[in-house]
């Protein structure tokens, strides 16, 4: 009992971290899924309360037209010529405060004011079907994803025919270039090679250091562990004009040099720390038996450093996924990648903000599932080389 008391802070403290990460996380996904109409009106949280308009009608209305709004047959709340009538708060108010035979409209209860008013109408347009509005909805994603930038949405607006953004209302606006749909797309297109060429080369630099002698290698190593304290910014100036020169600007194949280069010195430092804390019986062992370094490398090295490069490849795919710097100078608006634009998704007169939720959550998923998918070896790796034995 006392070993579990003794726990219990680290356990609290652990549980109310998890909630600072989780809750923000939680509130983005709800938010991307709800209607612009509710993301405006109301936060996030609720969506655990009643509809709008539901409380001031069930007390005001509902004790005799019923809740369905059918109770009686002359004023049926849920016929929408009846409805059409009262869109407005306004024209309800001043229907309320009319006599009905003689008698107060309400009887004794109070007249609703102007905003209570507002919300009954609602509830009258929602109940009659006027107006229709989920709890949840994929319109954001899909407008994000497509790009659509009209006054509805892009279900609407391809619905009704209009087409007016010329949009092809089928896959190909995928492919339109103010979509996250291209931008998701040529993200992969830089972070997949960009995070498999540093680690495939950095596990041969490593093995090198490691396990074969050669005149320097100490001297080499530190030289590489040293590059890591130079600026990314320093070299963007130099190296964009030297892009610019062979052509290579605004390519794919640039940014993919670009982030190995920057991505190598620490790739070989963690994986050369780690190769060295393997037992050296292992590989003596494979020498004995005619091994040469090849197979050496890629039959006792690569399954026995698995945790490594899974740690390496988490920080690699992060970083470059979540860079916007190195995008911007060396792609811009040529390949547009995510968090470029995620910044293009609010227009200059700052429309369009709502579709940062679901534009934010696309670009974090990713992310997410290559952690939990990897997230075993995250641990291990991040102790790469730390234990000796």
């Amino acid at each position: 009992m006392k070993n579990r008391f003794r726990d219990l802070p680290v356990h609290v403290v652990l549980i109310g971290l998890c909630l600072i990460w989780l809750l923000p996380t939680i509130g983005l996904l709800v938010t991307s899924l709800r209607p612009v109409q509710d993301i405006n009106e109301s936060g996030w949280w609720t969506i655990f309360s009643p509809p709008k308009g539901h409380e001031e009608y069930q007390s005001l209305c509902a004790p005799c037209h019923g809740d369905d709004g059918n109770a009686i047959s002359a004023a049926d709340l849920s016929d929408p010529e009846v409805v059409q009538n009262y869109r407005r708060s306004f024209s309800l108010i001043s229907a309320l405060e009319r006599d009905i035979n003689g008698s107060p409209h309400m009887g004794d209860l109070p007249v609703p004011d102007e905003y209570q008013a507002a919300d009954i109408a609602y509830k009258l347009r929602t109940l009659s079907g006027i107006e229709k509005r989920t709890t949840f909805t994929l319109n954001n994603y899909i407008d994000a994803l497509t790009g659509y930038r009209g006054k509805s949405t892009y279900r609407e607006d391809c619905e009704a025919g209009t087409q007016s953004l010329d949009l092809y209302c089928d896959f190909r606006d995928l492919a339109n270039p103010r979509g996250m749909g291209r931008a998701f797309i040529n993200s992969l297109l830089v972070a997949i090679p960009s995070t498999f060429l540093p680690i495939l080369f950095a596990a041969f630099a490593a093995y090198a250091f490691s396990w074969m002698e050669f005149k320097g290698r100490q001297w080499l190593f530190a030289l590489l562990v040293g590059l890591q304290v130079v600026p990314l910014q320093m070299t963007l100036i130099p190296i964009s004009r030297l892009y610019a020169q062979i052509g290579l600007n605004g390519t794919f194949l640039g940014i993919w040099l670009f982030h190995t280069g920057f991505g190598l010195p620490y790739a070989i430092y963690l994986m050369r720390n780690f190769l060295g804390s393997l037992p050296h019986e292992i590989f003596e062992s494979a020498y004995l038996d005619g091994a040469s370094h090849w197979t050496a490398f890629y039959k006792l090295a690569i399954p026995l450093s698995i945790p490594a490069l899974a740690s390496l490849a988490i920080f690699q795919f992060l970083w470059i996924w979540n860079d916007l710097l190195v995008a911007l100078v060396f792609l811009g608006g040529q390949h547009p990648v995510m968090t470029y634009q995620i910044g293009n998704m609010v227009t200059s007169l700052g429309s369009g903000w709502h579709l940062l939720t679901a534009a934010a959550f696309i670009s974090m998923a990713l992310p997410l599932l290559v952690f939990f998918a990897l997230q075993r070896y995250f641990v291990r790796g991040m102790l790469a080389g730390s234990v000796k034995g």
